[in-house]
């Protein structure tokens, strides 16, 4: 009787679907674990130290922390990140959504107007910045041009300038250069829902307001959500480059945010650990606002 040698162990796991499958998986678990986990638990390490970037860290506990509470400056900055988000998600989902719905009733050059409607999405940070703070320029700005021209001379002002409208200012060009792609999102959804359920609303009589409230809105429930979602996170962490290269925060902090005070305070005042702190409260806070939106619009039912 002849016996038949078993595999060796090396063959058989060659043969395991999971074997493989982990094999696949393995180096995205590498880059993943190097350039996500690492960091991110080193730098919550970090939070709890005093370090300046060049001597050794300090352990000082939930120092960092406790000086968030008491510091106006971040304090402020946390403030005018959540009028950011707000102002934010309302304008970005509200005007994107109405102009989703006049781009789908386009007929005329179709594809160059929704081109044009997405162009300032491509254009960088710099380059928006750059160019609303001419038109927003007090002296030969195209937006004190135009007030005037229109009989509001009375309305000019030094936008980027006036701590009463900076950050409005800041939050408008943030909305201008988001909103198309916004609304792109919500053209596609728009474009999925079945032409039948407008047809058959129209014969029983249902007036346009009728056909969106109870048509278009239940089921545009889940790109409303991914929207907010993108809007609010965006928003949160999204926000330096408009913020830094608009107005550096000013005036006096009036459009400060926190990663514009997280930035300074780690390269600027060399406070990387109090940096740090500012980082994983703002993450605290952007995790816990995305939770409850998740947790709000998953509850929130729209009868057909």
């Amino acid at each position: 009787m002849r016996v038949v040698p078993r595999a060796s162990l090396a063959r058989r796991l060659g043969r395991s679907d999971g074997f493989v499958a982990a094999m696949m998986i393995l180096p995205a678990a590498i880059l993943f674990t190097l350039f996500f986990l690492w960091p991110f638990f080193n730098g919550l390490w970090l939070s709890f130290h005093r370090w300046d970037g060049f001597s050794p860290p300090r352990f000082i506990g939930a120092a960092n922390y406790l000086r968030l509470t008491k510091d106006a400056i971040f304090l402020g900055a946390l403030k005018n990140s959540f009028i950011f988000v707000i102002l934010s998600l309302l304008l970005k989902n509200g005007l994107g959504l109405a102009l989703a719905l006049l781009l789908n009733r386009v007929t005329f050059a179709r594809a160059f107007i929704r081109a044009s409607v997405f162009v300032p999405v491509t254009i960088s940070f710099v380059a928006a910045g750059l160019l609303w703070s001419w038109i927003y320029n007090p002296v030969f700005g195209l937006l004190n041009a135009g007030l005037d021209l229109v009989g509001l001379a009375s309305w000019k002002r030094s936008w980027l300038g006036d701590a009463n409208t900076a950050l409005y200012a800041v939050i408008a060009v943030d909305v201008w250069k988001w909103l198309g792609f916004h609304a792109v999102i919500y053209l596609a959804g728009l474009q999925t829902i079945p032409s039948e359920l407008y047809e058959a609303a129209r014969v029983d009589g249902a007036s346009a307001w009728r056909r969106f409230w109870h048509i278009t809105l239940p089921l545009m429930v889940p790109v409303v959500f991914i929207n907010s979602i993108l809007s609010l996170s965006g928003a949160f962490v999204r926000n330096f480059d408009i913020v830094h290269v608009l107005t550096q925060g000013g005036p006096n902090h009036a459009t400060e945010v926190v990663i514009t005070a997280m930035v300074k305070a780690a390269f600027n005042e060399s406070q990387m650990g109090y940096a740090a702190a500012m980082g994983y409260t703002l993450f605290v806070l952007v995790g816990g606002l995305c939770a409850a939106l998740v947790y709000w619009l998953g509850r929130t039912r729209f009868k057909v």
